[in-house]
């Protein structure tokens, strides 16, 4: 991995996330009504979306393996003055050092300069991951507030601010041509990137190739009231694919755009089945566990890989996907990989060993973490892992390993990087024999 360089760009803004009590667990519907007034304890203000969450995950991963020995992840929390963040500045970590061949992982992302935008910068500037972040003028930050109840998964209100007019040109040839990889987050967030059929997001991927540069690209969740929700992303990923050689979305983020009358029948599917189990609970006295769950529930826990996930993975691999990663939420990870032809035409820049990750297919069921807090950023931690584990030469069934020990890792603190550790401790954890779910 030495001497790489990463290019983390796409959607940030700031993640504003209420902590709600463990009474809170499964409500949703009894909380979040018009006129109630809903205690919770202190937010945790941190930087969210893909550049914050995988591009700081994967610049702490990448450039110092040891963090933990030297001050841990939570550095990038709001309201942490003088957090010590174990890397560039430090004594015995310094990305200065004409000698450190360590991945130099580069945060392009683009935000106001009003109040929320220095916020932002001011938490990237600890981690040294600044000094590369677009400022307009012109433009307001974005922000989200997450509600992550506990059982439910997350409920975002967000403002996309700058993220709306991030261009293909937002990125120049220069950096293209200095990169290892080119990571790109959430283009259903970012308004330019979506528009006239996704031309800025093809020609940001087709640059990144004729440059030499391997790409990877991940998804984010499509509001169907917005212009997002009717863009046809079937033919964006058909222009865009053929120049992404690791894809990364979720599988209701890709079933969404690509099926969506599989994704009414899986919604369908899942109140179906809650509205069962809470009345199997009910007759058997339990009925206020039974509320818990009719309440809220994760799609993902009733996906099938033969029936569910597999057809939209042959979908993507008919549109010329080379390795392809769907994050499956608790449940874990599905992987594929086209067949060493295809794979060969990865950028040689990556060095991979074509035959390793040639024609893989697998699901790896997700580790128990210590608690589950929140699930903000485990799939952009995820990434991150995978990623670096992939930068490092490790063959695909490491990279899964990894990246679904640091998603369970991840949902153990309300914010995307509090919780991460090292790939060598997880490694450790893994073959002392962490349990599965």
């Amino acid at each position: 991995m030495a001497g790489k360089k990463v290019i983390v760009a796409g959607h940030i803004c700031l993640d504003i996330t209420p902590v709600f009590p463990e009474s809170a667990r499964g409500k949703g519907s009894e909380i979040l009504m018009p006129g109630k007034l809903v205690e919770t304890k202190a937010a945790s203000v941190s930087t969210g979306g893909a550049v914050a969450n995988t591009g700081l995950a994967m610049k702490i991963l990448c450039a110092d393996p040891d963090f933990t020995e030297k001050g841990g992840a939570d550095a990038g929390r709001a309201g942490d003055e003088g957090a010590d963040t174990g890397h560039a500045g430090d004594e015995g970590a310094d990305a200065s050092n004409p000698g450190d061949e360590r991945t130099d992982v580069r945060l392009m992302g683009k935000v106001g300069t009003d109040d929320i935008g220095d916020m932002i910068c001011n938490i990237l500037k600890r981690y040294d991951a600044d000094k590369d972040m677009i400022r307009s003028e012109d433009e307001d930050s974005s922000y989200s507030v997450v509600l992550a109840l506990p059982g439910i998964d997350r409920m975002f209100l967000h403002c996309p601010g700058a993220n709306n007019t991030y261009g293909s040109a937002d990125i120049p040839d220069e950096a293209l041509g200095e990169a290892t990889l080119l990571h790109f987050g959430y283009p259903p967030l970012m308004k330019k990137m979506y528009d006239n059929g996704g031309r800025e997001l093809a020609d940001l991927f087709k640059r990144a190739h004729d440059a030499g540069c391997a790409t990877s690209l991940d998804m984010a969740a499509i509001d169907p009231a917005t212009d997002a929700g009717s863009a046809d992303w079937n033919s964006i990923l058909e222009k865009v694919i053929p120049f992404v050689d690791f894809f990364v979305p979720s599988i209701e983020e890709l079933c969404f755009m690509i099926d969506r009358e599989r994704f009414a029948e899986w919604q369908e599917r899942i109140n179906r089945d809650k509205s069962a189990e809470s009345q199997e609970r009910i007759n058997r006295g339990t009925s206020a566990e039974s509320q818990k769950h009719a309440n809220g529930g994760d799609i993902t826990e009733i996906l099938d890989v033969d029936k569910d996930i597999r057809p939209i993975a042959n979908r993507c691999m008919e549109m010329g996907c080379k390795v392809l990663l769907l994050k499956c939420g608790a449940p874990g990870l599905y992987y594929r990989t086209a067949s060493r032809d295809v794979i060969a035409k990865i950028p040689s820049v990556l060095g991979l060993d074509i035959d390793a990750w040639a024609e893989k297919e697998g699901f790896e069921r997700s580790y128990k973490p210590d608690a589950v807090l929140s699930g903000t950023g485990a799939g952009d931690t995820s990434i991150a892992a995978y990623l670096t584990s992939m930068l490092e030469g490790n063959p695909p069934e490491e990279c899964i390993r990894l990246a679904a020990a640091t998603g369970a890792c991840c949902v153990s603190a309300y914010d995307a990087l509090s919780g991460l550790k090292p790939l060598s401790e997880l490694r450790k954890r893994i073959d002392a024999g962490w349990e599965k779910n």
